[in-house]
Formats: C-alpha cells, sequence, structure tokens
C-alpha cells in the first residue's frame, strides 16, 4: 500500500472522529485546501463517497462507517508494530483508548489516570464512558473496565477486584418512605433505574443462603437514565432507590450520604475485570496502564470497600470462619 494512502487513510479517520476536516487537517499539519483534497482523492479511489457534506457537519456514509472500522484496525496494527520495535526499550508513550461505566469512569477512574499520567508525561488517553456493553472487538479500544462477568466475545479477561451490586437510597427517602426490611418489602416503593440499548436493567435475584426472591423493579414508575452517574445522582438526591456497585457508592455509605438497603442479601456478585483483545500485540503505554490498574484496585479494595466489599455474613466468614446459623 502506498505511504500517501495511509496518510489519507489517517486523515479520514481524523476527520470521523473530530465531525471536521479542517480541525483534522489541522492536527495533521496540512491546509483546509490540502485536507479537503485529499479526501476527495482517497473517495476517488475507493469509488465510494465517505462523507455526506453540509454547510454544517460532515456525516459518515454507510460506506463510510465500514471503511473506517476497517482503517482504525489496519492503523491499530501499524501502530501496534511500531510499538513491538519499541518494546525492547520499554518506551511508554502514545495514546491509550479506555472504556468503562459512566459513573466509575467520572468518579474513580479519571482521578486513577491523572496519577498515571504524572508517571508517564508522555501517555495521552482516550475515555468512552458507557453503560452498555460495547463490542470491543470492533471498536478502538485498548482496555475495557467491566463491573461484572465479561461476555463470551473472545476478549481476554483478568480479574481486578471483587465486586458486588446493592440496593441503597438516601436517608431522606428512607425516613419518607420507611425501609425495607425483607425483599417482599420493596413493593410500592419508588426506584432509580438503569436502561442500556437492551432495556431496563430492573430484574432482581436475590439471594441469602438457601433463600430466593424475584422482584421486578416497577419501571413504569420510576426514573429512568442511561447514564449511571445521574442515576447515583438521583439516588442521592432522593428520588429513590437504586441498585449500584458498590464500588460506586462506597464512599457515599461511608458518608452517609446513601444507605444499604437490604445488604445481607446478595442480587449479584461478579468481579471488576479488565478486558483487551487477545490476539493484539499489548504495547507498552497499555501493560503499563494495566499494571497501574491493578495495583489501584488492590489498594484501593482494602481502603475503600474494606467489610463492605462483600455481605455482612461473607465478612464474618471471611475474619472467623464460617458464620453460626
Amino acid at each position: 500500500m502506498a505511504m500517501d494512502r495511509l496518510g489519507d487513510m489517517r486523515l479520514f479517520v481524523e476527520t470521523a472522529t473530530a465531525g471536521s476536516l479542517s480541525a483534522a487537517g489541522r492536527k495533521l499539519g496540512l491546509s483546509p485546501a490540502a485536507a479537503s483534497a485529499r479526501l476527495i482523492k482517497l473517495e476517488k479511489a475507493l469509488q465510494a463517497r465517505l462523507f455526506e457534506r453540509t454547510t454544517r457537519q460532515l456525516r459518515l456514509t454507510d460506506e463510510g462507517r465500514v471503511y473506517l472500522q476497517h482503517c482504525r484496525i489496519a492503523l491499530q496494527a501499524i501502530d501496534d508494530g511500531e510499538a513491538a520495535l519499541q518494546a525492547g526499550q520499554n518506551v511508554v508513550r502514545g495514546k491509550v483508548r479506555i472504556s468503562a461505566t459512566s459513573d466509575f469512569g467520572r468518579n474513580m477512574l479519571r482521578g486513577w489516570l491523572d496519577a498515571f499520567r504524572a508517571l508517564h508525561p508522555e501517555v495521552s488517553f482516550a475515555l468512552t464512558l458507557s453503560d452498555s456493553v460495547s463490542n470491543l472487538l470492533h471498536e478502538d479500544i485498548d482496555l475495557a473496565i467491566r463491573f461484572g462477568a465479561p461476555p463470551d466475545s473472545g476478549l481476554a479477561a483478568r480479574v481486578l477486584a471483587p465486586n458486588r451490586r446493592v440496593l441503597c437510597a438516601a436517608p431522606e427517602y428512607l425516613a419518607r418512605r420507611g425501609t425495607p426490611l425483607t425483599p417482599a418489602g420493596l413493593v410500592g416503593h419508588e426506584f432509580v433505574v438503569v436502561v442500556t440499548s437492551n432495556g431496563p436493567l430492573s430484574e432482581l435475584d436475590f439471594t441469602r443462603g438457601e433463600e430466593r426472591y424475584t422482584f421486578s423493579m416497577p419501571v413504569a414508575n420510576s426514573w429512568e437514565a442511561n447514564d449511571g452517574a445521574l442515576v447515583h445522582a438521583w439516588a442521592l438526591a432522593g428520588h429513590g432507590i437504586a441498585h449500584k456497585s458498590i464500588w460506586d457508592i462506597a464512599a457515599d455509605v461511608r458518608a452517609g450520604r446513601l444507605r444499604m438497603v437490604l445488604p445481607d442479601w446478595c442480587t449479584h456478585e461478579a468481579p471488576v475485570h479488565a478486558l483487551f483483545h487477545a490476539n493484539r500485540y499489548m504495547a507498552p503505554r497499555v501493560r503499563a496502564v494495566l499494571d497501574f490498574l491493578v495495583a489501584r484496585f488492590d489498594e484501593t479494595t482494602a481502603a475503600l470497600l474494606g467489610d463492605l466489599a462483600f455481605p455482612p455474613r461473607r465478612a464474618v466468614e471471611g475474619r472467623d470462619g464460617p458464620a453460626a446459623l
């Protein structure tokens, strides 16, 4: 492949990412006229229109979306090859693309990435926050942090920390509506529910020892959002009971801003995982970030979660052997 074609592909990818040909041109050191000419040349070579152009914006065509996916894979392979040559020098630099849930990404991961950047100033980040499961095999992502069991997607997974999801609510809400003492006591309460592209996460399967109970949060009368951070904020504001990862609410529980509801019942326990491409060379910068996150999760599990990491019975068993029943 000619080198100018690779340059045209980079211009195309930067344009699609920025939504602006002039911004992409500036990033690559091209004038607006030169950038426009190169994009037109690429479309002619491909015999396909990559963008729908209006006076205000560029929008990818269907052909453009297909080509963008393959361009990102090809350019990533080239970047990985260059990184492999530098691996012996242990060079930690370049951009690391990370996907994480919105609440965790805003409130904890962001600070961790700042701390990593202080150690490695030549590394930058592209952080994608979403509470829907991304198809990482087809996206330009180096690492994904997911709370729960990884999908059967062909991705490699590394366990980072224990995790459980718990019901929680603001003290003001519980004072107003009462505190449920059993799963059946949830009937009649108000809820704040996360909604993903696959639908609302409203089904709760409770377990406590041999006991089982299934409850469905009534979505029709609930506050709904596709953003976990907003669900968190609405729970803090007293709008209802939310189902959240213990990592997202531990600080609020310790500060008294939220209280756990039915803490001795389990609803979902699955570790935090780092997901990454199994067959892709892991550049030194990505390996360094992964190792850094492993250490941070280990430190924070003890410092932040402590006895909140597991239900009360599990915590007792861990300290003193099996709990007396």
